[in-house]
């Protein structure tokens, strides 16, 4: 039966399965979700810096439109 892939890409794929194991057993055995948990904070970070500040102001405007109302929706 012929391999899907060819020795070359057989090769890199194998070498990248390496490495995730290694990153895996070099960080106190870590799950993938660990990983992924750490990949995603500097982005969730940056999101927050540009869009937190926005949200707060918009949401305590709301409020104090809505107290100024009388306090009902």
């Amino acid at each position: 039966m012929a391999s899907l892939l060819s020795d070359q890409a057989s090769f890199v794929v194998t070498n990248a399965f390496g490495q995730l194991a290694n990153t895996v057993l070099s960080n106190n055995a870590r799950t993938l979700e660990d990983l992924v948990k750490d990949m995603l904070k500097p982005m969730l970070k940056t999101w927050l810096d540009d869009n937190l500040p926005t949200m707060v102001e918009r949401l305590v405007r709301a409020e104090i439109e809505r107290v100024a109302r009388g306090g009902r929706s």
